[in-house]
């Protein structure tokens, strides 16, 4: 259900859109909200600060004081 894809926008630019199969997501979620416009600045602050966690729990560093 993963899927990350660039689409061209106006005057040819490409943007980032989309982290979910709506269509299908919605068919089994117990709730779902459609993010107009793709993956935002937050989604993306999470998921990097998830992988930071993730990497020093792994090599057993202590977690950065953010």
């Amino acid at each position: 259900m993963w899927a990350s894809n660039r689409v061209r926008g106006e005057g040819g630019k490409t943007k980032l859109v989309g982290d979910v199969d709506y269509e299908a997501a919605r068919e089994i979620a117990g709730a779902i909200t459609p993010v107009p416009g793709g993956v935002g600045a937050m989604t993306i602050v999470c998921l990097m600060h998830n992988t930071l966690i993730a990497a020093c729990a792994q090599n057993g560093l202590p977690f950065p004081k953010l």
